[in-house]
């Protein structure tokens, strides 16, 4: 796949230029053969090596650079940077589109300060997917999907208009419309090239396809033996811009896997299990490669369930080599035959091929036997949190009564044990759900349960049906995410599952929302192929739309009766979702307990209607013979979905479904799109609107200084991942997000949601730090986005933007404190963006989770870590402090101290002083901090090439 060219440097310290003849075709290509050492690294460091070589310029990439790769020790702790330059980035939507916009703005600010705003193009090809702004909003309807396409042209017509201006207006980049597909399954299907081809200087360069993206699931392109992850939206417009990323020399995990995944367990199953195990031993910033004989037993679209996941177990990624099953899925999907004849040739000739019996050097090493694996789910708040499916309702009753008030424990249940600390991850649950509109289950109400607090309100919806609601009750059951659907054996599964229930007589309860947002129409056809759809559909699951739904809060309001009666009864009800993520108040703001499960148990909680449910032992329902149904009677076997996925996929589904994948429909075509190379910004839009972050900037940067002065904005507690800091989710009318769109003439049901307005940072500010369950411990028993307000007497309770705006009227700094692993989850820029613009200077953990603070640096934002085994509060600050920070002007004579000096004052003068370990952790994140974020850098590189 040639694509376009680009230039190449002329430096080859290790003679490692050569030829590959394949077929009739010759390419150039850099030897790893040519350096010592190189043989025995992990398949990762290799495709990194080939980088270095390619790249090598004398500058950014020397040869000691190659040999310091070549000669990694496995055993030392990162402490070389490299410069790694992808082949291409990948983009969704709700990131994607401040990238286009900030790309959009710096046209603009290259002009303003005498420079080409054409210099300012993708120099890396760029694809976007538009995946994310779909919304369940109807359901259980044959016309689902045209109804909720419908409404999301309406309500994002501002923002796909930019998009086709910017498809047009950039080069090298392009877009994949609406209603197509999920980003990560587009790039396993038919994005990635797995090697890549390029003209380079009149050459046809081959080298392996990377890639950087903006969502944090980029690496479930790993299982395709494509390196790859997740990076914040700034550093993707970097390396659109030809920037290097630069990193350390990973320390690399070898995970070794033997035997096979035995029947009833699936890769869901699979995947809970590696990262409860993997977030056990610790993996964060670092690669984790899958190696050994069971590797070969292991599916190609298992290998990519489990490289989703890296994210949740931390991972910078979770690679697969390439083998024979890569080319068959390659020729699947319908890749050419050039192109896999390509790929295998350059494996092999390069030594990326994998060879099950080598045990390359690897800095640790993890084992698991696939056939020890057994059903699970993970929950209720946190994908590592993994459950034994046989023990879900003792674990779901064990956790319950953290989220219902004392009152309604069980009297057989002591106080001090309802309230126990949530049990450990090896003890948790998981749920799924079904349809509002499916007819009502046999048997009609669930029993009154005993063991357990218990709360019936009584809720009629539309047809006369009227039902009990009681915490646990699963009121969402949505087949939802890449990290399944794009896996054929558990959608088969869970359809044949669905064929079984159907045949039995079952239906779902009434009070569950079903969906089935699959991650490409390849699903669909293949579903039609099997005759599932009819089973699918009779259940609630019709088509909701082709992007992800549920997983990222996309979930759609439930019913009216239903919502109110979880408002009135103040009631814990669940959603299960066969997705990656279930942090608190991510997928809908009445549901409090999350579980992720497979799409066979989606249906499965779905029929069954609540998480007080044992799948070994309870039946799931009752028959149209008046029997009771079991979990085990409705289950498939491996041998059926195997049979029913090997005659229903064929590679003309795929040469089909992405035949014209960048053309889109009637409706994408007809969008009034604008010209020129600089976009005309519409002064009255509230979805596009120019950002700041050059306003002011000059051709050289101004000095670095130290802090002073500066008030808590919030102190928060650990795990307070991004979808506790950026906007995410519905925007509520009073909030001050809500606020600005009203004063902008927007009516309440146009608001749509925050991923949505990610182009206006007036919305998205606003929305930083305002996640319903965010706990900031300045305030006692508040949660959302409330803060003290310090700049006026007593300080009283405050938004946290209104307050952040009292602050910077005040000329007064920001920080924020916050505990271990700050910054998990999803690679959201706009957290790092939401803190900067807030005017927060510094944040101080106990630790961060690797995208975050690079975000943060990006953004301008210096990171800092308490002293190893201190905390804030061990070291006695409560919030109320003002803080001074120096060291910070180090970084402007062109080094980084290790730490940074904080003293915090108290409001009686006594102080606490104690040294913060600088995050900034190498040379490049230096260059970011002292240019004011990676952004500005970039322009002035560009200005001064």
């Amino acid at each position: 796949m040639s694509s376009g060219s680009t230039k190449s440097t002329s430096i080859d310290s290790f003679g490692a230029r050569g030829e590959l003849q394949v077929g009739s075709k010759s390419y150039e290509l850099y030897r790893l053969s040519a350096v010592e050492g190189a043989a025995d690294l992990p398949f990762s460091l290799k495709v990194l090596l080939e980088n270095l070589l390619r790249t090598e310029d004398g500058a950014n990439t020397t040869a000691d650079h190659v040999r310091a790769l070549a000669g990694w020790d496995p055993s030392a702790e990162p402490d070389t940077e490299i410069q790694f330059t992808p082949a291409r980035v990948v983009m969704q939507d709700f990131t994607g589109v401040p990238c286009i916009v900030d790309l959009a703005t710096m046209r603009e600010a290259v002009a303003e300060l005498g420079g080409d705003p054409a210099k300012v193009n993708p120099l890396a090809p760029a694809e976007l997917v538009i995946d994310h702004s779909v919304i369940v909003d109807v359901f259980g309807r044959q016309d689902a999907f045209e109804r909720n396409v419908e409404i999301e042209y309406q309500r994002n017509g501002e923002r796909y208009q930019f998009l086709r201006w910017g498809q047009g207006a950039f080069d090298d980049f392009k877009v994949v419309p609406p209603g197509t597909g999920i980003v990560h399954q587009v790039n396993i299907e038919h994005l990635a090239r797995v090697v890549y081809d390029r003209t380079i200087n009149g050459r046809t360069v081959v080298y392996p396809d990377t890639c950087v993206g903006t969502d944090s699931h980029t690496t479930m392109v790993n299982g395709l033996g494509v390196l790859g992850w997740g990076v914040g939206g700034i550093e993707a417009e970097a390396a659109m811009l030809g920037q290097p990323v630069s990193m350390l020399i990973p320390r690399v995990v070898g995970f070794k896997l033997t035997g096979e995944i035995p029947a009833g367990a699936t890769a869901t199953d699979v995947v809970l299990t590696i990262t409860e195990q993997l977030r056990k031993h610790g993996v964060v910033g670092k690669f984790v490669e899958f190696y050994g004989e069971g590797v070969s037993a292991v599916p190609l679209a298992n290998r990519a369930t489990i490289g989703n996941m890296s994210p949740e177990f931390g991972s910078t990624c979770a690679i697969f080599p390439v083998d024979d099953i890569t080319l068959d899925y390659l020729r699947l999907t319908g890749r050419s035959d050039e192109q896999v004849a390509l790929v295998e040739a350059y494996c092999k000739e390069q030594g990326l091929w994998h060879d099950p019996a080598a045990e390359p050097r690897f800095s640790e090493k993890l084992e698991l036997d696939l056939s020890t694996v057994v059903p699970s789910i993970a929950g209720p708040k946190r994908p590592q949190d993994r459950i034994e499916l046989s023990a879900s309702k003792s674990a779901f009753r064990k956790v319950l009564p953290n989220y219902v008030g004392a009152d309604e424990v069980d009297s057989g249940t002591t106080l001090d044990e309802a309230l126990e600390e949530t049990f450990p991850a090896s003890d948790v649950p998981s749920a799924s759900g079904g349809n509002g509109a499916a007819p009502v289950h046999s048997g009609g109400d669930l029993p009154t349960p005993a063991g357990r607090p218990s709360k019936k309100v009584p809720v009629s919806v539309g047809g006369g049906t009227s039902f009990d609601l009681d915490h646990g009750h699963v009121v969402i059951a949505a087949i939802t995410s890449c990290t399944n659907t794009s896996n054929p054996f558990v959608m088969v599964g869970a359809g044949l599952l669905a064929r079984n229930a159907v045949e039995k007589g079952l239906s779902v309860r009434p009070w569950v929302k079903t969906s089935m947002a699959p991650g490409s129409k390849v699903v669909t056809e293949y579903y039609e192929r099997a005759g599932l759809v009819p089973y699918l559909e009779k259940l609630g699951y019709h088509l909701v739309g082709y992007g992800c739904t549920t997983c990222i809060g996309n979930s759609g309001p439930l019913p009216e009766e239903i919502s109110a009666g979880i408002q009135e009864g103040g009631l814990a009800v669940a959603a299960v979702l066969s997705g990656n993520r279930n942090f608190e108040g991510r997928i809908n703001p009445d549901v409090q307990l999350n579980y992720l499960a497979s799409p066979p148990l989606v249906i499965a909680y779905a029929l069954a209607g609540t998480m007080d449910w044992d799948p070994e032992t309870d039946p799931i329902g009752t028959g149209s013979d008046g029997k009771a149904v079991f979990l085990k009677d409705i289950w498939p076997s491996a041998a059926e979905v195997a049979e029913v996925v090997g005659t229903s996929i064929t590679q003309e589904m795929f040469d089909r479904g992405y035949a014209d994948v960048f053309a889109g429909d009637q409706r994408w075509q007809s969008l009034p799109t604008p010209d020129g190379d600089v976009f005309s910004w519409d002064a009255e839009s509230t979805y596009v609107r120019k950002p700041p972050y050059f306003e002011g900037m000059q051709t050289e940067p101004s000095p670095v200084s130290d802090i002073h002065g500066a008030r808590v904005l919030a102190k928060l507690g650990d795990s307070v991942t991004t979808d506790h800091i950026s906007p995410a989710g519905s925007i509520k009318a009073d909030s001050p997000a809500g606020r600005y769109l009203a004063e902008h003439g927007v009516e309440r049901k146009d608001f749509n949601s925050y991923g949505s307005r990610r182009g206006n940072h007036e919305v998205m500010i606003r929305g930083t730090f305002a996640n319903i369950r965010l706990r900031n411990q300045l305030l006692d028993d508040v949660a959302g986005g409330f803060t003290r307000d310090f700049t006026v007497e007593g300080a009283p309770q405050e938004t946290i933007y209104d307050a952040a705006q009292h602050y910077a009227a005040a000329g007064i700094p920001l920080v924020v404190l916050g505990g271990k692993e700050y910054g998990s989850g999803s690679s959201r820029d706009w957290a790092a963006k939401g803190t900067t613009l807030l005017g927060v200077k510094a944040v101080i953990t106990e630790s961060f989770e690797r995208i975050h603070r690079s975000n943060l640096i990006g953004m301008g934002v210096l990171p800092l870590q308490f002293p190893e085994g201190e905390s804030a509060d061990s070291l006695g600050l409560d919030g109320t402090e003002t803080f001074d920070i120096t060291g910070v002007t180090e970084l402007n004579e062109g080094t980084t101290p290790r730490t940074l000096a904080v003293k915090a004052t108290k409001a009686d003068g006594s102080v606490i002083e104690f040294d913060a370990r600088l995050r900034i952790d190498t040379p490049g994140e230096a260059d970011y901090y002292r240019n004011g974020g990676i952004l500005q850098y970039v322009l002035r590189s560009l200005l001064s090439a």
